[in-house]
């Protein structure tokens, strides 16, 4: 199954850099990877990622996601403290706002919503 799904930054921040969305891309990436799952296309901006995933029918998808958000949350504040610090005044709450966006993307050509999620690179 095909899940169109995207992460906004709490309280909509715009504090992502292309350096931060690329290495979330690598943690998101390896998360579904343990998972029997895959990205098939992931673009952000400076408030918001989307991701296309292919999803093994065996996962939780509220689980699956909560690990990803878990994740990434983790890896960027280590390695972007300084840079993204600035943007959050509950920093231990972590980078994510409570939002969750689920799609199943049967309906659509998998073509048609990746180009969708391309068009939201940073700087598009």
């Amino acid at each position: 199954m095909q899940l169109h799904t995207y992460f906004v930054t709490a309280y909509r921040r715009k504090a992502f850099s292309g350096q931060m969305i690329e290495k979330f891309k690598q943690v998101a990436a390896n998360v579904l990877i343990k998972n029997k799952s895959w990205l098939l296309e992931c673009e952000g901006e400076p408030d918001h990622i989307h991701l296309l995933i292919d999803l093994h029918p065996a996962n939780n998808i509220s689980t699956l996601l909560g690990s990803i958000k878990s994740a990434t949350s983790r890896v960027l504040r280590k390695e972007f403290e300084s840079d993204l610090k600035p943007y959050f005044k509950n920093w231990k709450k972590g980078l994510w706002g409570d939002q969750l966006y689920i799609r199943s993307a049967g309906g659509a050509p998998l073509k048609v919503l990746e180009e969708y999620i391309q068009a939201h690179k940073r700087g598009s």
